[in-house]
């Protein structure tokens, strides 16, 4: 294979861009020329049967005898998941939602053969006054701006040429050819990118430390472990655009001195890992990976290595240790991996949303970057969007917007027209965000202010049908199991609180339990080894905070204000509304529920419920109440 330099790179780009840049654009719905139909084929797509859609799409533009003009393309994350399986075909970006294999031959008969849009199969949002509207004036997209997501729901992931269409490797042809590495670190540093994994430490400097750091040997690894309940920034990004990744990582090691790296991915994400070993293959079949990097005397080798899913794996120095073979736990700090981490060495460790930013401050300059977000939280941030809200999915968004604006026109509002009550950001670790706060900005030093925390980017949405003292029992459950338990205060503090928690979800909490709570839970923060443990608290303190009346009312009143502890509740039949008709009695699993058929209201004998709810949903007549 001939050298690889830049100016072939270019040329590759310059063949593919055009195709690329059609899939960007909104064309009238008369447009006859050749379609581009995009199939979203990440995990949560796959999961609804979009790999079937695809091949339909496929056999069926054959079958019609269009297949010169139409070009089938699988893709990543488009974000709107609630609206999976989703196409977008192009150019008029026609936004077709929930398409089954049975919508295909529709779809490709009206729209791809003769021109029309079918207009109800469209998400309802993209189609207003007999027009296509344009996905970005959409108000799930509206006021999102894609950085990090750039590329995913354009490309197809597992051709290097479509990447490179997308100016991919770009960023590591100009900094290996006109940048020396401290201008690479300069730059990072003026774009004052920080840490998306949940810390928040800044990029540029860390990468100044491990230059610096004296050693024969550096490494850079990505985190790409993810294990927060509800997150999926990461695994999207590596499933929609894995070259940026690799890119960046290439220019992490070129501005460090490194010429190897670790990509760590749970064994949970088959589809990431998959299409991450196609893109390493196909950059070391094109020079991108290797020796000589572009005609250049830069030596860059990657390997991946999968984690088993534990949850402290994604702090460092446990992700560290388990690169090497050992059972992941964490070590003290200092010395921090910047000066000793991989293999002793000095080590750059950054999550992969972080590193899909770098390419596109180095083709954009730091300036670019830095006019998006705040003063302290610049450019853009990708959350996971999930709960109690419309529009669940992926969105990236410049720091300051409002917790609000995401909720309510992201997300399109609260589902069945409900009541928010609280949203949960950054995961386990996180912290509870009231009603009263919904004005609050979003960014790094606002969240923690708030007694919450950034975290790596999960955004779980909560209505009043949540029991806040249960939501932090079931984060609390996933800390005690995740701790590794090494340190004394993660391993046996986090159960003595989960313990606290069920006994009072139990309605058996006693007067004082609360302040037993705050106090082991800073007891904890400040004696754990890692961010684990040193987190684990926070949504109890935050809850605690924000709303202390729902642990009185379960320790006070033995009652649960949502109706969700099990043990808390009652169940009633209201004899007015009662049929008499021994449905609720004869789904009764422990028969606590007596009464004669035809002639008496039935009861509930609550000595013998166990309070299982089965007769609850067995009532056809809301005969059934719980309190």
């Amino acid at each position: 294979m001939a050298t690889m330099t830049f100016e072939k790179l270019k040329q590759i780009r310059d063949q593919y861009k055009t195709n690329i840049d059609q899939r960007k654009i909104h064309q009238e719905a008369s447009y006859h020329g050749k379609y581009q139909v995009l199939v979203c084929a990440s995990t949560g797509c796959i999961s609804n049967h979009s790999m079937n859609v695809l091949k339909a799409f496929e056999q069926e533009v054959k079958n019609q005898n269009i297949a010169n003009k139409v070009d089938v393309v699988q893709t990543g994350c488009h974000g709107l998941c609630e609206m999976g399986p989703v196409v977008i075909v192009y150019p008029q970006g026609a936004f077709y939602a929930k398409v089954k294999v049975e919508d295909v031959p529709t779809i490709v008969e009206s729209h791809l053969k003769n021109h029309q849009v079918v207009t109800n199969k469209l998400f309802w949002e993209s189609f207003k006054d007999g027009k296509l509207v344009p996905i970005h004036e959409t108000g799930f997209y509206k006021k999102q701006k894609r950085v990090a997501l750039k590329n995913a729901g354009i490309i197809n992931p597992e051709r290097i040429e479509e990447a490179i269409g997308a100016d991919v490797y770009q960023a590591l042809g100009k900094v290996l050819t006109s940048m020396k590495p401290i201008d690479v670190i300069n730059e990072m540093k003026a774009s004052g990118l920080r840490g998306r994994g949940g810390g928040g430490f800044p990029t540029g400097l860390k990468w100044e430390f491990a230059s610096k750091s004296a050693g024969k040997k550096k490494y850079v690894c990505c985190n790409g472990d993810e294990g927060d309940p509800g997150a999926f920034m990461d695994r999207s990004i590596l499933e929609a655009d894995p070259h940026s990744i690799i890119e960046a990582m290439a220019i992490a090691a070129y501005a460090i001195g490194a010429d190897e790296g670790y990509i760590y991915v749970r064994a949970e994400y088959p589809v990431a890992v998959k299409r991450l070993e196609i893109a390493i293959k196909q950059a070391k079949q094109l020079g991108l990976l290797g020796k000589n990097i572009l005609g250049t005397n830069f030596n860059f080798k990657l390997t991946i290595r999968l984690g088993s899913g534990a949850f402290v794996c994604g702090e460092e120095t446990a992700l560290m240790t388990s690169v090497e073979g050992n059972r992941g736990e964490p070590r003290p700090r200092p010395p921090f991996p910047a000066v000793s981490g991989l293999y002793q060495c000095p080590t750059v460790l950054n999550n992969v949303e972080t590193y899909a930013n770098v390419p596109r401050i180095i083709l954009n300059g730091a300036q670019w970057f830095a006019s998006m977000g705040t003063e302290k939280s610049k450019g853009t941030k990708v959350f996971a969007l999930g709960g109690k809200i419309k529009n669940t999915g992926l969105i990236e968004v410049p720091m300051g917007i409002t917790l609000k604006e995401i909720i309510y026109e992201i997300g399109g509002g609260i589902l069945n027209g409900g009541k928010f009550k609280a949203a949960q950001t950054g995961g386990p670790s996180g912290g509870c965000i009231p009603a009263e706060l919904i004005d609050i900005k979003i960014d790094y030093d606002n969240l923690i202010s708030i007694g919450s925390m950034m975290g790596s980017g999960g955004l779980i949405v909560m209505d009043e049908s949540s029991c806040m003292v249960d939501i932090c029992k079931f984060y609390m459950e996933f800390c005690a199991d995740e701790s590794c338990g090494k340190c004394v205060p993660c391993r046996i503090g986090n159960k003595r609180l989960l313990e606290m928690l069920t006994r009072i979800t139990d309605g058996n909490g006693k007067p004082g339990d609360v302040e037993k709570l705050t106090e082991l839970a800073y007891h904890i923060k400040t004696t754990s080894l890692c961010g684990l443990g040193q987190t684990a608290p926070n949504p109890i303190l935050s809850t605690i905070k924000y709303f202390r009346n729902e642990y009185d009312a379960h320790i006070n009143d033995k009652k649960c204000p949502a109706g969700v502890c099990q043990k808390l509740l009652q169940y009633f039949i209201v004899s007015e509304q009662c049929k008499k008709c021994s449905l609720c009695a004869r789904n009764c699993p422990v028969k606590a529920i007596s009464g004669e058929v035809g002639k008496t209201p039935f009861v509930i004998d609550q000595t013998k419920c166990i309070k299982c709810g089965a007769c609850l949903s067995a009532c056809k007549f809301k005969a059934i109440i719980k309190k």
